[in-house]
């Protein structure tokens, strides 16, 4: 009985994700970029009106990249994806990207989260975008830069010189959960 559940649930879920993929599909490359910009300033906005820190943040980094990913899971297994972009803030350059992600642990639904990298250095930005990445673990809100003391309210150091803040539909997290995410850039829309 719980297998046909499941059976049905995961059947579900990816004949939704294959309809979502055919509809964006049919976009134009610009049209798929303005959108990627569009849930952008959207994210930027959110975060800022959470976090209103994060503004300055963002406006004194070398760069930033901003991400929107739907996870689904389904008992034990699960995984999503999404798209974002970076920028430098020195050129203006945007970097159109991807994100994948997997977890494994109990659980079961669909869940939209926004996510905000933070890049103090250009080496930082460069390493991101060029190298992709991928994260796995777990961070606490409580961080500071590890230099002058001085911390990005409501963000987490990830990686060296990269602050990232999450969001959920319930606002800013607490605990922030990075899983196993591959970031990427997307050579089409680039």
């Amino acid at each position: 009985m719980r297998m046909k559940t499941f059976m049905k649930t995961f059947t579900i879920l990816t004949v939704l994700m294959a309809m979502t993929i055919a509809v964006v599909s049919a976009a134009t490359v610009e049209e798929k970029r303005q959108k990627i910009r569009n849930v952008t300033n959207e994210t930027l906005g959110e975060v800022y009106s959470v976090q209103p820190k994060a503004r300055d943040a963002v406006a004194n980094a070398a760069g930033y990249a901003v991400f929107t990913i739907t996870d689904a899971k389904v008992v034990f297994l699960g995984g999503g994806g999404g798209k974002g972009m970076a920028v430098n803030n020195s050129t203006g350059q945007e970097i159109f990207m991807g994100a994948d992600d997997v977890q494994v642990g109990f659980g079961l639904g669909v869940k939209k989260y926004d996510v905000l990298f933070v890049f103090k250095s250009e080496k930082a930005l460069v390493d991101f975008t060029n190298n992709g990445w991928d994260v796995g673990g777990q961070a606490t809100v409580a961080a500071t830069d590890g230099v002058g003391g001085d911390s990005l309210e409501g963000a987490v150091s990830v990686a060296p010189d990269t602050w990232m803040y999450q969001l959920t539909d319930k606002g800013l997290e607490a605990s922030i959960t990075v899983r196993g995410i591959h970031y990427f850039q997307v050579k089409e829309l680039n």
